[in-house]
C-alpha cells in the first residue's frame, strides 16, 4: 500500500492541486456514530483545503457510543486506525481534546489541542480559517476563553442544534437536547451568546437529509479495497448492534461539513449549491433550549443541503483515491 503526507495528493495530476482555497481545523467524536469517519475520509481527499489539525472531542457522559470517561483518547485511537487504512501517519495532525465538557462560561479546559487551536487561528496567513465541527464545542469554545482574539479569524462551521420554528418541525422520538448539543451545552452558550465568531449551523432536520443507501454504500464503498470495507463495515456493526439490519438507509450527517468548506462555487466563492437563512443568533439556555431572539448579532442556518454534489464527490474521490492506493503499476 502506498504512503503519503496530508496535503499532498499524489494520485491526482500537478494541475489539479493548486493553492488551497481554505484552511480546516476538523473536530469529531470519532469514537461515536461512525459518519465522522466518512467526512474526515472526504475531507482528506480534497485539495482544495489544507488541515493544519485534527481534533479528537469527547462526548457527552455515559453515551451510549462511549461511556468510558475517555472518548476522546479513544476517538483519536479510532481516527489513527482510518488515517493508517488510508496510508497516512497516524498521529499526523491529530491532537486529542478534553475528556469533559466545560464547568461554566468562563473557565477553558486549558489543553494542548485548545493551545493548538489557537496557534492555528493566530498564525498570519490569507488563506481563510474554518473550524469544522461534528459534535461537541468544548475544544473551540475553550481556546476562545484563552484567546478571545481568535473569534475574528475563523468560521465555525457546526453540525448541530435543534430545528428552527417556522423551518422544520422536531422529528418524533428527538432527543433533547440535540445529541451534539448535548455534548457540551456550555461550550455552545459560549459560542453562541458570548463570542462573535461567524457560525455556519447544520442543524437536525439539515443533517438528517444526509441520506445514502444502503445499496449505495455496498456498491461505491465496499469495493474500494481495505478502507472502503472499514467504513462499510462500521455502518453495519450499527445496525447489528441497533437490530436495525433492514433498514435501507444512513444518515452520513457529518458531510456537510466538506461541502460548506472544500467544494464552494468557483466564482466569488461561496457555498452557492446550498440554501441558507441569515437568522439572530438563539439564546442557548441552560436546558438547552434555544430561545428565539431579534435582537444581537446573526449567524447562517442552513435550509437546503446539496446532497448530490456532496455525496458524488465522496464516492468519486474515494474510487479515484483507492485505484491509487493499490495500483500495481503506480510510479
Amino acid at each position: 500500500m502506498a504512503r503519503w503526507t496530508i496535503d499532498e495528493f499524489p494520485w491526482l495530476e500537478r494541475d489539479l492541486t493548486g493553492a488551497p482555497e481554505a484552511r480546516v481545523i476538523v473536530d469529531n467524536d470519532f469514537a461515536g456514530d461512525p459518519d465522522d469517519l466518512y467526512h474526515v475520509v472526504h475531507h482528506l481527499l480534497t485539495p482544495s483545503v489544507d488541515t493544519p489539525l485534527l481534533v479528537a472531542s469527547h462526548l457527552a457522559v455515559g453515551d451510549r457510543w462511549d461511556s468510558s470517561g475517555h472518548s476522546a483518547a479513544n476517538a483519536a485511537a479510532v481516527l489513527g486506525r482510518t488515517l493508517e487504512l488510508m496510508g497516512l501517519d497516524p498521529t499526523d495532525r491529530v491532537v486529542t481534546g478534553s475528556e469533559v465538557a466545560l464547568t461554566d462560561r468562563t473557565t477553558p479546559q486549558d489543553t494542548p489541542a485548545a493551545r493548538a487551536i489557537v496557534a492555528e487561528a493566530m498564525r498570519d496567513s490569507d488563506t481563510p480559517l474554518y473550524y469544522a465541527a461534528g459534535g461537541g464545542l468544548t475544544d473551540l469554545a475553550s481556546a476562545y476563553l484563552l484567546e478571545p482574539r481568535i473569534a475574528d479569524r475563523l468560521t465555525l462551521v457546526w453540525i448541530g442544534g435543534p430545528e428552527y420554528a417556522g423551518h422544520a418541525f422536531a422529528p418524533e422520538g428527538k432527543l433533547d437536547p440535540e445529541y451534539n448539543l448535548n455534548i457540551d451545552v456550555t461550550a455552545a452558550q459560549v459560542l453562541f451568546n458570548d463570542s462573535t465568531m461567524p457560525v455556519w449551523q447544520v442543524p437536525r432536520n439539515m443533517y438528517r437529509q444526509c441520506l445514502v443507501s444502503d445499496t449505495e454504500l455496498r456498491r461505491r464503498v465496499k469495493t474500494k479495497g481495505p478502507l472502503g470495507e472499514y467504513l462499510y463495515q462500521t455502518l453495519r456493526d450499527v445496525a447489528q448492534a441497533t437490530d436495525s439490519l433492514r433498514s435501507e438507509t444512513y444518515a452520513l450527517g457529518d458531510q456537510p461539513l466538506i461541502l460548506l468548506t472544500g467544494l464552494q462555487s468557483f466564482f466569488q466563492p461561496d457555498t452557492t449549491s446550498s440554501d441558507y437563512a441569515v437568522l439572530p443568533a438563539p439564546l442557548v439556555h441552560d436546558s438547552g433550549r434555544f430561545v428565539p431572539t431579534h435582537t444581537g448579532r446573526t449567524i447562517r442556518v442552513y435550509t437546503r443541503i446539496d446532497v448530490r454534489l456532496m455525496f458524488e464527490d465522496m464516492f468519486l474521490r474515494l474510487d479515484e483515491f483507492s485505484e491509487w492506493l493499490h495500483s500495481d503499476t503506480r510510479p
